[in-house]
């Protein structure tokens, strides 16, 4: 069987197990996919991430079908559900949001470690920390 020719590669960020048409038309839409399709299987793989926004890579090939990868929730995502909030400050650095704890820290840098670019965890707290300060987030020891 020969390779299926690759036309587009694409990336979304939907809440797990809440894609639907309408969420996901305006973006998928245009590149001529199955939306019904693309949404069933994406909430059959996020189902147990439910509450978290998850990223999904769509390899689109000239015949209009496609290949779903799903990724780890977004950190922000995770750092929102360890802090207990739905969103990050409007102001950053002036308004904080909440606070979370050194080890809730330690929690979400494990859960992405292996998207990181980098496999120190000293590194990676940083780089989860710099994210949190970034949503008006501040962490206690």
């Amino acid at each position: 069987m020969a390779k299926k020719k690759i036309i587009r590669v694409a990336k979304v960020q939907v809440k797990a197990g809440e894609a639907s048409p309408a969420t996901v038309g305006k973006d998928l839409g245009p590149l001529g996919i199955n939306l019904m399709e693309f949404c069933r299987q994406y909430n059959a793989a996020t189902q147990e991430q439910r509450g978290f926004v998850v990223p999904a890579l769509i390899t689109i090939y000239e015949d209009r079908s496609f290949e779903l990868e799903t990724k780890k929730p977004t950190t922000a995502s995770l750092l929102r559900h360890a802090a207990g909030v739905s969103a990050g400050s409007s102001r950053p650095g002036h308004v904080r949001a909440a606070t979370i704890t050194r080890a809730q820290l330690r929690e979400v840098v494990l859960a992405k470690l292996s998207d990181l670019n980098t496999t120190d965890p000293a590194q990676a707290e940083k780089i989860i920390a710099g994210t949190a300060r970034s949503m008006g987030l501040a962490i206690v020891d």
